[in-house]
């Protein structure tokens, strides 16, 4: 799998979490494995503020690039494990012992999966993951809500 054959939502949620230094970014292709979802986009921030940080980014890009926004939000205050889901792809973002203990690509083991590397990881001359302008994908349409990004579910 190369992220340049992920769907454009799928990989505007990638460099949106790049942009808030999250870590470990890996996309799992669910499609084949009969799933609810046909990608995961799975992530680590270190602190509270970060994973909120990384959850908003993901929210703002995807509102302001191809007016999504997502279906379903979760855990956004605790912070220990928030859930995006966008219809097409889900993102998960975790802290560092959540993601140790729900091992998300450990469960689908099974799925393709993409590992993007963190800033830290690459050498001066690979770069990051390319920059795009964003059109409609398969998983877009109307934005589900006509509110933009801020509104937060009660939980």
């Amino acid at each position: 799998m190369k992220f340049e054959s992920l769907p454009p939502g799928v990989r505007l949620a990638v460099e949106a979490a790049q942009e808030k230094k999250a870590a470990g970014i890996t996309v799992l292709d669910l499609a084949g494995v009969g799933a609810f979802t046909e990608y995961f986009v799975i992530c680590t921030g270190y602190s509270t503020p970060q994973v909120q940080a990384i959850c908003t980014e993901v929210e703002e890009q995807l509102y302001k690039n191809l007016k999504r926004s997502p279906r379903h939000r979760e855990g956004y205050r605790s912070a220990e494990w928030a859930l995006l889901d966008f219809g097409g792809f889900v993102v998960h973002v975790f802290s560092d012992q959540a993601r140790r203990y729900y091992d998300l690509e450990r469960l689908w083991r099974s799925a393709p999966k993409l590992e993007i590397p963190d800033e830290s990881e690459r050498s001066p001359s690979e770069p990051s993951v390319p920059k795009r302008s964003y059109g409609h994908d398969r998983f877009s349409g109307e934005a589900l809500s006509s509110r933009p990004h801020g509104g937060r579910s009660q939980q």
